[in-house]
């Protein structure tokens, strides 16, 4: 037993990065063995079936905690920003280098599409393809900015049918709508600070409940080593090069462009403001490896936030709005790059010819269209709704779906790596990002907490109101930095 503690204690001195990597390599290992074991999606053997379990209860962790976690930060965030006269031009600057990297990003897919040609080197059939029952459309997003009550929860009914015909299983599932989350916290908040004085009793119950949902979620974040194990390892042990040879060359394409964004045109923006692309990419790194292995942007928030916060330097009061918000409506892989290959693709599979009209309605839809989406079922929806902007057969969406879980781990990695960006890039130009912390020596675990981290964001010990309402760690958001 004692050892077993030593062992423990020594296990959490290991930086939280390497102990990630240990995951990694742990996962691949494990994955590899499950798979030389046998067994099929159908009847999975032990050990897969002990890794799929270990990586979804993981993600799903992370996905209980991140509603009070976006509720509650956002109202403190709005009710900090109570004496600040910029928070409009911060919110108008999110979204324009939303629509910027976007851009950028889809005209990287499209270039790699047209000198690949995945559709013509695909070894494909689309005899028997079929249309997926998940469709994207514009009016998604004004339904997805209304909560449907006020937890913003939504049910869904999935039955399977004996193959017998004989007998039936229903299973219930809840969700909840990130983006109409944001959209009644911002409300919220936008209320307390009408209210005024009256709504300060309810917004020191919400300061305290953030408190507690920050206090559990390191708990939770403690073992992403242990989830990181399990999700890559069911990766491996699930998805095989059979599975991916067919659409070799699609597959390449959507991890070279995403690569290309995430380790090339991101640093290089980080770079033309100033900012140390070295120390960017070891700055979000944390949530870029769990985004990875999770392949969830809204699981991945958490850590996403956290590194804006303590490893770029990006204010809370901003972060804690910059960042759910980006998380919802920000995918530049998913809703850029992975959108217009597959867009090409599916054409040169049917035969159809794309001329310069479609190249650019590929690339309205990739701006615009991931907002029109936010809260559904990720890449699947955007890629209906671009193929039908395009009238091109939705049937090819059915062709893509087998190796849609290999393709989503770097879509969602990208996703995430630009999600950490756009806030620090905004935070630089608006004058208030906390350069020093940015530059900082990574040598102390990123994730740990700060020694004032077990007060809310904006409570400190004898601190006047005033003083909480403007400040974060020294730098007041909308104040000359």
């Amino acid at each position: 037993m004692r050892a077993a503690v030593t062992l423990l204690r020594r296990a959490a001195r290991i930086p939280f990065g390497a102990q990630i990597l240990i995951g990694l390599v742990v996962g691949v290992g494990l994955g590899v063995l499950a798979r030389s074991l046998g067994g099929t999606p159908e009847d999975p053997n032990a050990l897969t079936t002990t890794l799929a379990t270990i990586g979804s209860t993981f993600v799903q962790l992370l996905r209980v905690v991140v509603p009070p976690l976006v509720v509650t930060a956002i109202i403190v965030s709005i009710a900090n920003l109570r004496e600040v006269t910029n928070a409009a031009r911060l919110a108008g600057q999110t979204l324009l280098w939303f629509a910027i990297t976007s851009l950028i990003a889809v005209t990287i897919g499209i270039g790699i599409g047209l000198l690949t040609n995945p559709g013509a080197n695909a070894d494909i059939s689309t005899e028997g393809a079929t249309a997926s029952s998940t469709q994207g459309g514009w009016t998604d997003f004004l339904d997805q900015l209304v909560p449907a009550n006020i937890f913003s929860l939504g049910a869904s009914t999935d039955v399977e049918v004996d193959p017998s015909g004989t007998s039936a299983t229903a299973s219930t599932s809840l969700s909840f709508g990130v983006l109409s989350l944001v959209v009644l916290a911002l409300v919220i908040g936008a209320a307390i600070l009408k209210t005024g004085e009256k709504a300060e009793p309810f917004l020191a119950v919400v300061r305290s409940a953030l408190a507690v949902t920050q206090t559990a979620l390191w708990w939770v974040i403690r073992l992403t080593p242990i989830g990181t194990a399990g999700l890559l390892g069911n990766a491996v042990a699930s998805y095989g090069w059979d599975l991916v040879a067919p659409l070799a060359v699609f597959t390449a394409d959507v991890y070279v462009g995403s690569l290309i964004v995430m380790l090339g045109v991101y640093p290089l923006l980080a770079r033309l403001h100033g900012l140390s692309a070295r120390k960017y990419l070891s700055g979000a790194w944390p949530a870029i490896t769990l985004a990875f292995v999770s392949r969830s942007s809204v699981g991945t928030l958490p850590v996403t936030q956290r590194v804006a916060e303590r490893n770029l330097g990006v204010p809370r009061t901003y972060a804690s709005f910059a960042v759910p918000l980006a998380a919802t409506t920000k995918m530049d892989s998913c809703a850029a790059i992975y959108p217009a290959l597959a867009a090409i693709t599916v054409a040169q599979l049917f035969g159809v010819d794309l001329g310069i009209t479609d190249y650019l309605l590929i690339a309205f839809v990739s701006v615009v269209g991931s907002a029109a989406t936010a809260g559904l079922t990720g890449a699947v929806v955007m890629l209906t709704l671009t193929l039908s902007t395009l009238g091109l057969p939705l049937e090819g969406v059915g062709l893509l779906l087998a190796i849609d879980p290999i393709l989503d781990m770097i879509r969602t990695a990208t996703n995430v790596a630009g999600q950490a960006l756009v806030p620090a890039i905004v935070a630089k130009r608006e004058g208030i990002l906390d350069v020093e912390a940015y530059h900082a020596p990574r040598g102390r675990d990123p994730l740990a907490p700060r020694d004032d981290e077990r007060e809310d964001a904006g409570v400190r010990t004898g601190e006047t109101d005033d003083a909480r309402r403007g400040a974060d760690d020294g730098t007041r958001v909308g104040a000359p930095a």
